[in-house]
């Protein structure tokens, strides 16, 4: 923390310069001085002023005299300056470290205070006037669930409980804006407990989170659980005093001790505290003795219960509560229900006698499924005598009876069949079935839920009237699909010119939405959606056709190709009635396939040109300016070039490396592409499997003894030599071992084997580092998809790459073998006699 004085302070040093002027000043009067004695008073000048003599008899003129008087009064003042300044000097001198003195105890104060501040178990927010951007000090233990970082812990919603949320946000909008102390606990999402106090000072507004140790947490606890409770109380009765509904609580001697304010309206009373007061009661001296007696025995109350509110006799449906301390009631008035209840007995009688007389059989069930009511439609659907269904029989009988008689049909899952049916007793919207009985009628049933929990039943027999719309159903819809389900456009016109029918391949070929054509249009409307993307010839002759009175009707057909580009193949038919069909087949595939194919033809033969001249130039074009960066590169480091500092030689170092790096991923990419693109010609000669291996060792050696990493070769005697490129062998075996290094762990082995197998030569290298998991070795062959997995170094995911192509071009195969945490071996084999064959790109 700094703090500045308020008094501007005048530092001795601004005196230094002056003083030495003054020097200087005084070192030239006194040269002057001596050069006036020794040159002016010999001087025998004849001038207006005269002369004057001097003590030791030197005459000396008027203008020397006051030259020199002016020279002595210049010389006081600079004298009379420098003991001022040199006073100023020490009194600022003084006052400076009397400042220091207080600047050194206010810094040991503010650390003494920040120290203080900075306790692990509060943490502070300070609001510095109407600033929204508060300061935080201090800590909190997080294992109590509070976050450190400045945002997150702002953020109250999300590590403390909702109710501690609100009240906390409440109580700081009240300390900033009304300066309202608070003092409040609040609980984490964790379950701790903290305190937090809110204070002002001056122009600061401050919040302090404490954390509570056991004792103190407990009483917190204790503290939130009263707040809550005294919250959870007050809400209770807001409700009570709000409802239309009286509620009221009595002491443990039965007094009443409270009520809402329609307890007091019912029992005429000015206020609820009236009706406390007085002791006015709601009802009468029998129905409390029989609530207490219900109490006694259940401590609980629920029954109706009538009594006289504002003249008029009411029901009410009381629920009475006893405690340990007390008990708590609430009446609800249900006399306007009684009256609903009476009214809608009659409307049911009413409607059952309607009912009676439709031909749609109808049943009623109640909420314990047994049958209220039956018109006589339903008893002769179904066959029932009169007796049996006035004796109530339950739903699911009834179902049982319907199969066991025959009438329904066997299902493959009779109880789940009827669980499913009956369902609707637990449904709020209406269901619909369609039954097909054994003696072939077909019956609509409609599950209707009633309010009360109960299930209508309504049955219509549709058998009839499902024969006729089947059978004409299926003219429609044979007719329809058969159309629909063309590829071929079709539309049918009538003598007078308008369309009869169409399908949705008509308007698609012709690119017409379904809202621009339908029934009843005439075929002029439709050639002028249709002459946009096509000739006015052709539609011409259509429109002849159509509308012509000709009496021997021609038929048309041909080509045409429209504006968007399809070709389509036409042809009109003459049909009964006057009536004409066109049709339209899509032909642009067919017509044009054979350009396509000649087109992609010619543009894969081009692409492989340009893939092929790529790669023949391109292996300059990249390595020449590597190379020569490489070359300049080396040549800086020697002493030819002149002396180097230590950072010039890392930089050089750094450029060499990362150069030689790039050359390697460049050449990697240019091997890779020369035998994709087919161009790459294998040099076959005899190949020794010891100078291979000793090769490819020593390309590697300093990584491995960077790592301390042992190189173990194992060669089977016999293995001698083989037919095959002998760089890209050397290649191969040095990618296979720079990858072991890279996941070997410090100071294991790496194992590179080598020896004959039938008409293989085979190698195989294996490391013991984390090894790779099954689903990575699937793609562990794909280029540019390093798989990371603990290794020193990422590399450009093309070294295993490599090793396949150079394998497979010699007709070989490349097996690996990996799990997590075992290790990786990879296997090469090559074939004696190696043959050069075409690699694909991937």
């Amino acid at each position: 923390m700094k703090i500045e004085s308020g008094v501007r302070r005048r530092h001795p040093a601004r005196a230094f310069p002056v003083l030495k002027e003054l020097r200087i000043l005084a070192c030239r009067a006194c040269s002057s001085l001596a050069i006036l004695s020794a040159f002016s008073f010999p001087a025998r000048a004849e001038d207006a002023f005269g002369k004057i003599s001097t003590p030791f008899g030197v005459e000396v003129g008027t203008f020397e005299v006051i030259q020199f008087a002016m020279f002595l009064g210049a010389m006081g003042a600079a004298l009379l300056s420098a003991v001022w300044l040199i006073r100023e000097r020490s009194r600022i001198a003084n006052e400076n470290r009397q400042l220091r003195d207080k600047v050194a105890d206010l810094n040991v104060t503010v650390q003494r205070n920040e120290a203080m501040l900075n306790l692990k178990d509060q943490r502070i927010i300070v609001w510095e006037g109407g600033s929204s951007t508060p300061n935080l000090i201090g800590n909190l233990p997080p294992e109590i669930g509070v976050p450190e970082t400045r945002s997150l812990f702002l953020a109250f919603g999300r590590w403390l409980r909702v109710d501690s949320v609100t009240l906390l946000d409440r109580s700081i909008a009240a300390l900033r804006e009304k300066a309202r102390p608070f003092d409040i606990t609040v609980e984490t999402t964790k379950g701790a407990p903290l305190e937090i106090q809110g204070r002002t000072s001056g122009g600061y507004a401050i919040v302090r989170f404490i954390n509570l140790g056991e004792a103190r947490a407990e009483q917190a606890l204790l503290k939130t659980e009263n707040y809550q409770l005294s919250e959870a109380i007050g809400t209770l009765r807001g409700l009570l005093e709000s409802v239309d509904m009286p509620a009221w609580s009595r002491d443990a001697d039965g007094r009443l001790n409270w009520a809402n304010p329609a307890y007091a309206k019912a029992v005429d009373a000015r206020e609820p505290h009236a009706a406390v007061s007085e002791a006015r009661e709601l009802f009468g001296a029998q129905a409390r003795e029989r609530m207490e007696r219900e109490k006694a025995a259940s401590r609980r109350f629920n029954e109706q219960l009538s009594t006289v509110v504002g003249g008029d006799r009411r029901v009410f449906r009381v629920t009475d509560v006893a405690g340990t301390t007390g008990s708590a009631g609430v009446a609800v008035d249900i006399s306007e229900v009684e009256l609903i209840r009476e009214e809608y007995k009659q409307t049911v009688l009413n409607h059952s006698d309607t009912l009676d007389q439709l031909n749609s059989a109808v049943a009623m069930f109640d909420a314990n499924r047994r049958l209220q009511f039956f018109n006589q439609a339903f008893a002769k659907v179904w066959g029932l005598e009169t007796a049996f269904l006035e004796s109530h029989p339950d739903n699911s009988m009834l179902l049982d009876r319907f199969r066991s008689d025959g009438i329904l049909p066997e299902q493959p899952d009779w109880r789940r069949w009827k669980e499913q049916v009956l369902s609707a007793y637990h449904s709020v919207e209406p269901q619909e079935h369609l039954w097909y009985l054994t003696d072939g009628r077909t019956l609509r049933v409609i599950v209707n839920p009633q309010p009360k929990g109960g299930v209508t039943w309504v049955f219509e027999n549709l058998t009839e009237k499902l024969e006729l719309q089947s059978r004409y159903n299926t003219l429609i819809k044979v007719q329809g699909q058969t159309l629909d389900h063309l590829a071929e456009g079709v539309a049918v016109f009538g003598s007078d010119g308008k369309i009869r029918l169409f399908n949705p391949a008509f308007a698609s070929l012709w690119s017409l939405k379904k809202e621009q054509i339908a029934e009843g249009m005439h075929i002029s409307a439709v050639r002028r959606l249709c002459e946009p993307v096509s000739d006015a010839v052709h539609w011409e002759a259509f429109v002849t056709t159509v509308t012509g009175f000709d009496d021997e009707r021609q038929s048309l057909s041909g080509h045409i190709e429209l504006s968007t580009g399809k070709i389509l193949s036409y042809a009109t038919a003459p049909l009964p009635n006057g009536q004409t069909m066109l049709t339209f087949v899509n032909v642009t595939d067919s017509v044009q396939v054979e350009r396509a194919l000649k087109e992609k033809n010619e543009a894969l033969e081009r692409t492989d040109e340009l893939k092929n001249d790529f790669v023949q130039h391109v292996s300059y074009e990249l390595r020449s300016p590597l190379t020569n960066i490489i070359g300049f590169t080396e040549l800086l480091q020697t002493p030819m070039t002149g002396p180097l500092n230590e950072k010039q030689r890392d930089y050089l170092d750094h450029i060499g490396t990362s150069s030689s790096v790039l050359l390697t991923i460049v050449n990697d990419i240019l091997d890779l592409a020369t035998v994709d693109a087919g161009i790459m010609e294998l040099d076959i000669s005899d190949v020794s499997v010891a100078d291979a291996i000793t090769t490819a060792s020593e390309k590697v050696a300093d990584r491995l003894k960077e790592h301390n990493i042992l190189l173990d070769i194992r060669i089977t005697p016999g293995a001698g030599s083989f037919r095959a490129d002998a760089s890209r062998v050397k290649q191969v075996l040095a990618n296979l071992l720079s990858n072991a290094a890279n996941y070997a762990p410090e100071g294991s082995t790496v194992i590179l084997s080598c020896w004959r197998e039938q008409a293989e030569m085979v190698f195989s290298v294996e490391d013991k580092g984390p090894g790779m998991p099954g689903y990575v070795l699937d793609s562990i062959f794909k280029r540019f998809q390093p798989y990371p997995n603990g290794g020193r170094k990422r590399g450009a995911g093309l070294g295993l790459s490599i090793v396949k192509g150079f394998v497979e071009l010699h007709g070989g195969t490349v097996d690996i073998e990996s799990a997590a945490g075992k290790g990786t071996l990879v296997t090469c084999r090559f074939p004696l006699e190696a043959r050069t064959f075409s690699i694909a790109a991937e």
